[in-house]
């Protein structure tokens, strides 16, 4: 009976590259959520400047009250969700903040007392 040798799944070429269009998918999925984050804020941005123009103008209010801006407001707060869903809650700080921000002070203190 003749043997086979048979590579190990991982180290297959097919493999290695089914995983590279894999990593392209989820690379363009993600640049494609930005893009979309970025329009609705162009979107956002237009609409409710004409908004707040066209009723604070418009009102016997002026700019002054709730009025103009409740558009502003209410949408602002979707387009917030729609910035944690694209860019996550680690965005502002990043996931090892904490652990550099530690070592930044430590690093501060050990010049301190050289």
């Amino acid at each position: 009976m003749e043997k086979y040798h048979i590579e190990p799944y991982e180290d297959r070429e097919d493999t290695r590259d089914f995983r590279k269009e894999e990593a392209y998918l989820r690379a363009k999925k993600k640049v494609d959520a930005i893009v979309g984050f970025y329009w609705h804020l162009a979107v956002y941005v237009v609409v409710n400047v004409f908004l707040i123009i066209l009723i604070g103008v418009n009102s016997s209010d002026g700019f002054t009250g709730f009025g103009p801006y409740a558009t502003a407001v209410f949408w602002g707060i979707g387009l917030l969700f729609h910035f944690l869903g694209v860019f996550g809650t680690n965005f502002l700080f990043g996931k090892n903040w904490e652990q550099r921000k530690i070592e930044e002070y430590m690093e501060k203190e050990r010049k301190h007392w050289e």
